[in-house]
């Protein structure tokens, strides 16, 4: 089934720019104690259920005991990578001038050094979103997850390649700064990332001896069971980060783009990109919580620096503004929302899978909306 094609004249995106500039800055002006209070008491309930967790586990001879734990430490790591993790370091909080909240200094309980995480995710993914071969996180450089994407007898893996990222997602997104399908292409070779691979292997390591040595090892002979109980917690992260993630970017109905159709875009259009590019998820107060508020993908995508739980507030109007434009609005319920993305992931596997292609959306260059170097645009996007 093709995808629709969408468009905007240029004095409809200057517009809808604005409209939108104009929700960002008046959650701006509103940001404080609620907000602060918020932030840290997601913390304080994700320590809580981190040391009770461990602490449950120590006593796994007992199942209920090493079931409670498992399941404390399992949504103690989702609440650090969604709610805290990657929310904290996309700046949403650095306006409270809290050290310990800093995105410039944040480090997270995942495999991916936070650094290396602020680049390929931060500056690449959300500057180029859905911008076919500048925009990483499209397939991890793994996947094949457009049909823009150059089918070659690797992809018919495509299955098989998502099932592992899915299970080892905190390994794949950490080795996004490999760019490994760079060095497959031999455009650079391994040698070339001999930093980004340090910085991985120091920080892979760190969490490997704290999860399944060090806290093991403390519980004597209940070791397997505390070793045991870390790896499920993991595991279950892993797969709800992935679901996630996936069901905000790749869903039936969002689009992708071609560098030309994205140069020199005015701030209207880079919306516009956001919004093509981007889908939502329905649920209730705790799945949006647990999800980071990534459940709304589209807010995040147009405002990643506003604090995610303020997301649902404006959804209602998002909505509004797009449905006044004609333009698409992607929301469904996660299981909906995930079975056309193992669909898309199976098909696109096959070198049939690009036709027939979406018809390409609207063209959003416009007016430039400056000359300078693409860090400078970024501040300009966000």
């Amino acid at each position: 089934m093709s995808t629709p094609t969408y468009t905007l004249t240029p004095d409809q995106a200057e517009e809808f720019g604005r409209e939108l500039d104009a929700i960002r800055e008046r959650v701006i002006a509103d940001l404080g104690e609620r907000d602060a209070t918020y932030i840290r008491n997601v913390i304080k309930a994700q320590r809580t259920l981190e040391v009770g967790g461990r602490a449950l586990l120590f006593g796994g001879i007992f199942p209920p005991f090493w079931l409670a734990g498992t399941a404390m430490l399992a949504v103690s790591k989702i609440l650090d990578n969604m709610e805290i993790g990657h929310n904290v370091m996309h700046g949403q909080y650095d306006w409270m001038g809290d050290p310990a909240l800093s995105s410039k200094t944040f480090e997270w309980d995942t495999a991916c050094p936070a650094d290396q995480w602020r680049h390929s995710h931060n500056y690449m993914h959300h500057t180029y979103t859905n911008i076919v071969d500048m925009d990483r996180d499209i397939g991890y450089g793994i996947l094949r997850m457009s049909p823009d994407q150059k089918w070659s007898p690797y992809y018919l893996g495509n299955p098989v390649y998502a099932f592992l990222l899915m299970v080892l997602f905190q390994y794949g997104v950490a080795l996004h700064e490999l760019e490994t399908e760079r060095i497959r292409a031999g455009e650079i070779s391994i040698a070339d990332k001999r930093e980004v691979l340090r910085e991985i292997w120091h920080k892979t390591k760190g969490q490997t001896v704290k999860d399944y040595v060090a806290f093991p090892l403390l519980a004597g002979p209940f070791a397997p069971l505390v070793f045991a109980g870390n790896l499920t917690a993991n595991l279950t992260r892993n797969v709800w980060a992935f679901m996630i993630i996936f069901c905000g970017h790749f869903p039936e109905g969002t689009q992708e783009f071609s560098r030309e159709q994205a140069e020199n875009e005015s701030r209207g259009m880079w919306y516009f990109r956001q919004l093509l590019g981007s889908a939502n998820l329905t649920g209730g107060k705790w799945f949006h919580i647990l999800s980071g508020n990534l459940s709304f993908q589209i807010e995040h995508h147009l405002f990643p620096d506003i604090p995610a739980h303020r997301h649902a507030e404006i959804s209602a109007e998002v909505r509004e503004i797009c449905e006044r434009y004609g333009l698409p609005y992607n929301s469904g319920p996660l299981v909906k929302q995930f079975g056309t993305v193992v669909r898309k992931i199976v098909r696109l596997a096959l070198p049939w899978g690009s036709k027939p292609k979406s018809p390409e959306p609207a063209d959003t260059r416009a007016e430039p909306v400056s000359d300078t170097e693409p860090e400078a645009e970024l501040a300009l996007a966000h």
